[in-house]
């Protein structure tokens, strides 16, 4: 399949998980794609360039350095992202600054710096990365799901203001994937097996989300075929979100 032949895709935390999983996918679909992140050690196909989310002068310089490498830019995956855990009385208020500074205003940031270049592309698309944690009430997870709240919110609104500009904007919401951030909180709980056999059983299908399926997800989002798909948050999370099973006998 070639439906990104001929486009750039740039991919923020995009040297590993999900982020590499989608590079990767969309190189072998024909795009030139350029990993956008803290350390970005990719491999051919794949370019890399060191970006931080949370400083806008380096978002500015990596982005334009895209375009004048590259001649263009038309695919925008703002997929960089930190987690966090705890209730409300968990996380200090600069933690919750660090939180949305990154998981909300990285992708602020990424996106203002892209659109005066979308804006010349006949194959726009932005696709951001949210998570079952903006519509699921999640336990220990409130400063996560309101950040991933605001992403879900500001997909929608920047989906509203860049239709008509012919600049498509979607989200992915996984449930729990196998990622490297997962498996260091599975990791660090008392009893790693047990943890993550309760995750796993959270999710109707019984299993964690891989990245290669959000990266399918992102994909079909980012994608020329998906022509009239905007504004759409896409569940890749087993039915958990619009799933109600009888418990198994």
């Amino acid at each position: 399949m070639s439906d990104f032949e001929g486009l750039v895709a740039v991919v923020t935390g995009g040297a590993s998980g999900i982020g590499l999983a989608t590079a990767t996918l969309l190189a072998s679909r024909g795009a030139t794609a350029v990993a956008l992140d803290l350390e970005p050690g990719v491999e051919d196909p794949l370019v890399g360039i060191r970006t931080d989310v949370s400083d806008d002068e380096s978002v500015k310089a990596a982005i334009n350095e895209v375009v004048e490498r590259f001649g263009r830019l038309d695919v925008v995956v703002n997929n960089a992202g930190i987690g966090a855990q705890g209730d409300v009385l968990a996380n200090s208020d600069d933690e919750w600054s660090r939180v949305l500074d990154v998981n909300v205003l990285g992708m602020v940031r990424v996106s203002r710096a892209a659109l005066p270049h979308l804006r010349r592309s006949p194959s726009a698309a932005i696709v951001n990365t949210c998570s079952i944690a903006a519509w699921a009430g999640l336990p220990q997870r409130a400063l996560y799901s309101a950040s991933k709240g605001a992403v879900y919110s500001l997909t929608l609104a920047m989906a509203a203001d860049h239709v008509r500009e012919g600049i498509r904007v979607n989200a992915v919401a996984p449930g729990t994937a196998d990622t490297p951030w997962v498996g260091r909180l599975l990791d660090s709980a008392p009893d790693p097996a047990a943890e993550r056999a309760a995750l796993e059983a959270r999710q109707p299908h019984g299993r964690l989300v891989s990245a290669d399926e959000v990266a399918g997800a992102i994909a079909y989002l980012a994608s020329p075929l998906s022509g009239s798909t905007a504004g759409t948050i896409l569940a890749v999370d087993g039915g958990m979100h619009g799933l109600r099973l009888r418990p198994q006998q």
